[in-house]
């Protein structure tokens, strides 16, 4: 009687190529530790690897925030770290972070690679929670409040690039976009309980679509005829809409997918929780800078810091949006839109 042949192992998939386009084929990307000339590769070629994210403006925000060793200091959306890890630094000796956000796929990774930066452990905390309970958090953890603070409105580049978020109509994958995929509705729900005029005005003011009304139109038509479960079947339905109109197509994929993640995501009723509690939440002197990344983020903070400039509860506020430089703006083409404001609490 002869021995079973033993299997042999499967071979893992090649690498395909310089530039492999579907997400789950970049595991040296995902794997920055054991592939770092190709990483950097990636990086050269003015890209953001996958997996990952490039922290913006970060010279610019330690200038305005101006952390020194001792501070307390709030990173009030973590994603992939690299603000905090800048914040962590400059605070140090003796100085913490607290940092939060509201992904559960993504916060236990930046901690785990915070932490293993070598830095105390007791300089690190980090919640899973939506910065619209920041208050309550500092009620916890700093009392006194913080002494710098920075809120990164922008979608992680991890989340973007991920298919299984739902966030980009460039990659097929559910149309889910939920910053939290454990609580809440999927963008497909949200689609089945609008009427026309509901999508338009998340679409007009959410996204400054000047086509809303057509476009709405245009995807519950389709909707209600076949469910919309998946963001290239809502992509589809844009540029067929586009057709129609003098637009182009992929501006207004963009700011269709923009308006409902934010509706999705009740991002603006979040926003304005947190600009309402924001002063309580600093030092006397404590600095905070936010970067925002569309009209309708940046019109609410400059809004809030102008209305606590009024009231005295800020010092000061930046005169003038600070930009990405010209050199950032090409090595890294998200920074592009980034605008950056600051104030100082009274």
């Amino acid at each position: 009687m002869t021995e079973p042949i033993p299997e042999k192992p499967k071979r893992r998939a090649r690498y395909s190529g310089r530039n492999p386009r579907h997400f789950h084929e970049k595991y040296k990307e995902l794997q920055p530790d054991r592939y770092p000339d190709d990483v950097a590769k990636v990086i050269s070629g003015g890209k953001t690897p996958a997996g990952t994210h490039r922290p913006i403006m970060t010279a610019e925000i330690l200038r305005v925030l101006a952390p020194r060793p001792g501070e307390v200091a709030v990173d009030c959306t973590l994603g992939y770290g690299g603000h905090a890890r800048a914040l962590l630094a400059a605070v140090q000796p003796g100085g913490r972070l607290l940092g939060l956000d509201a992904d559960p796929i993504e916060l236990p990774k930046t901690e785990a690679r915070l932490r293993g930066l070598g830095f105390p452990p007791e300089s690190i905390v980090a919640r899973r929670l939506n910065f619209a309970g920041l208050r309550g958090f500092l009620a916890a953890e700093a009392p006194e409040g913080a002494d710098v603070l920075l809120a990164d409105l922008g979608l992680s580049s991890m989340q973007i690039d991920d298919p299984a978020r739902g966030f980009s109509f460039k990659t097929a994958g559910p149309l889910d976009m939920r910053m939290n995929p454990t609580r809440g509705r999927p963008a497909s729900a949200l689609l089945s309980e609008l009427g026309e005029s509901g999508l338009a005005q998340i679409l007009a003011e959410n996204a400054d679509e000047p086509h809303a009304r057509d476009i709405a139109g245009a995807i519950l038509r389709a909707h209600a005829h076949e469910p919309l479960t998946t963001t290239q079947a809502l992509a589809a339905v844009v540029y067929e809409a586009c057709a129609r109109l003098p637009v182009v197509p992929e501006d207004v994929a963009r700011r269709v997918f923009q308006a409902l993640r934010i509706a999705v995501n009740d991002e603006f009723g979040v926003l304005a929780e947190f600009l309402r509690t924001l002063p309580t939440c600093l030092k006397p002197g404590g600095r905070v800078a936010i970067l925002s990344f569309h009209s309708g983020e940046d019109r609410r903070v400059k809004s809030a810091f102008k209305e606590g400039l009024r009231d005295g509860s800020y010092a000061s506020i930046a005169e003038d949006v600070v930009r990405a430089s010209a050199e950032e703006k090409r090595d890294n083409p998200r920074s592009s839109s980034a605008k950056l404001r600051f104030a100082v609490r009274a």
